[in-house]
């Protein structure tokens, strides 16, 4: 599936901005504030802590988070499933693309708690098992002797379950918001 936008792109934009954070763990939280707030009034950019001493504004990173929120929304908002984590791709050594996913999970978690209190009991018992999983995977990692071929198939079973468990979130809690891809009236960010 090809990615949203290259990983390097949402990194050096996070760089511009003067952000610590991973893009992995970035586009986490990005896609778990998408599934407890208001697309109306979400603003990508407000993810980044604007107190932080080195924030750095400038315009074209900005724009870059905004264009990425709207193309992940529409993604996880689409009726194709087509919706991916943002992760590092497959030229980057196993071990850094296991930290990269932990980090998004981490991120997801982090975003799904941003805002509105979410009742875990009150939801079904299919996203409670995500978010439970989703938990677990914060501390995936790869030990020395590990055979690469069986965990390269591991990974790619962790990414395919994040990809489909994290848009299954999404659409639980925004059961009105599921459009096909051709809807023109796809929610939007500001």
């Amino acid at each position: 599936m090809e990615p949203i936008l290259p990983y390097s792109d949402l990194a050096e934009a996070l760089e511009q901005l003067g952000s610590p954070e991973e893009a992995s763990e970035y586009h986490g939280t990005l896609c778990g504030a998408l599934c407890v707030q208001d697309a109306a009034e979400f603003n990508p950019v407000d993810l980044i802590d604007a107190d932080l001493d080195e924030y750095r504004p400038d315009a074209q990173a900005e724009d870059l988070l905004k264009r990425l929120g709207a193309k992940t929304l529409k993604a996880l908002t689409s009726s194709e499933m087509n919706f991916a984590p943002l992760l590092p791709g497959d030229e980057v050594p196993l071990a850094s693309r296991v930290q990269a996913l932990t980090l998004w999970c981490q991120g997801f978690l982090y975003g799904l708690s941003s805002r509105k209190k979410i009742d875990l009991a009150a939801c079904s018992e299919e996203l409670r098992e995500i978010v439970h999983d989703l938990a677990q995977f914060t501390q995936a990692g790869l030990e020395a002797g590990d055979n690469e071929e069986i965990e390269e198939n591991a990974y790619a079973e962790l990414v395919e379950y994040i990809r489909v468990g994290a848009q299954l979130v999404f659409l639980e809690l925004n059961p009105n918001t599921h459009r096909s891809a051709d809807d023109p009236d796809h929610p939007t960010l500001h």
